[in-house]
């Protein structure tokens, strides 16, 4: 029987160039769709695959995620005073979810660095990786069913989404073998491929579960592309030793709000769907002349 998935890691510690002057003082991971911020989602993700320790790999500017998730007492305590009583407990409830640990991120540039910096507080366990900055929104949640699969066949996998052929050189593209239905067998990864040069419309990429032993790799791997440590090479060294898994996430839909674009139509998207919004909201958007 395979080790149950109790831990995930989270990386926030990239700068998020892409949304300054937003970012330079906020996390893109505090970014708010609608009244949450884009973490949150991720951790809810978490949360409702039956994660119990989440560890944030964060960096100097990143103190407003520790706050976020922290125990509010003196915001909780004005909002009873005031009859508020739904808003106090979702404020309580956010810092109850999971058992958060916070580690700061050292060494090189590299989205394999923070993976590498949680190894202690992983120990030997097989844990998951999810961005802080992107999620799927399915329904069941993307890593639960990531678990279910790593419940069945004590595989390390990665979650994968179709993409349309237009935008298939924005990801790593999978080459893949048939394992079961939505199931593959990863042969390679192709990262940003050229037209014509992707081996499939299967994206790789977003979530993981992996064994404790991605961390040595990890740690013996040389810096790649722009000199930094990347996850993925990592993943390829470990994909020539054992099999590793793409899970097809079924009923789900991916939503890339680590670019403007991106952010601004899940903005759209998720207010329309505001129990408080949706029908103030979904009459101005027609109301607007362009």
């Amino acid at each position: 029987m395979a080790q149950k998935i109790r831990k995930a890691i989270i990386p926030a510690a990239g700068f998020g160039t892409r949304f300054l002057p937003a970012t330079k003082a906020m996390p893109k991971e505090m970014l708010p769709v609608v009244d949450k911020p884009i973490i949150q989602y991720v951790v809810e993700e978490c949360v409702a695959s039956g994660i119990e320790d989440i560890v944030i790999v964060t960096g100097w500017h990143k103190r407003s995620i520790e706050d976020h998730f922290d125990y509010p007492y003196e915001l909780e305590k004005r909002l009873l005073e005031a009859g508020k009583d739904k808003q106090a407990e979702e404020v309580r409830r956010i810092a109850e979810m999971a058992n958060f640990i916070y580690v700061r991120q050292k060494g090189p540039y590299g989205n394999g660095t923070p993976v590498l910096n949680a190894r202690d507080v992983i120990g030997s366990e097989p844990f998951a990786i999810l961005w802080g900055d992107e999620f799927i929104y399915s329904n069941p949640p993307r890593l639960k069913q990531m678990i279910d699969v790593w419940e069945k066949y004590g595989v390390p996998n990665v979650s994968a989404v179709r993409i349309p052929e237009q935008n298939l050189g924005k990801y790593g593209i999978a080459d893949v073998s048939d394992v079961a239905a939505g199931i593959f067998k990863v042969n390679r990864i192709v990262e940003k491929p050229k037209p014509g040069e992707a081996p499939s419309d299967l994206a790789a990429h977003g979530a993981w579960i992996m064994p404790p032993r991605l961390f040595e790799l990890l740690a013996e791997i040389q810096p790649g592309k722009d000199n930094e440590i990347w996850l993925q090479d990592a993943i390829t060294a470990l994909a020539k030793e054992q099999d590793v898994y793409a899970v097809e996430i079924q009923n789900g839909k991916y939503y890339d709000t680590g670019n403007k674009l991106e952010y601004l139509k899940t903005v759209v998207e998720f207010g329309l769907k505001h129990e408080e919004l949706n029908g103030d909201f979904r009459n101005f958007l027609k109301g607007l002349s362009l």
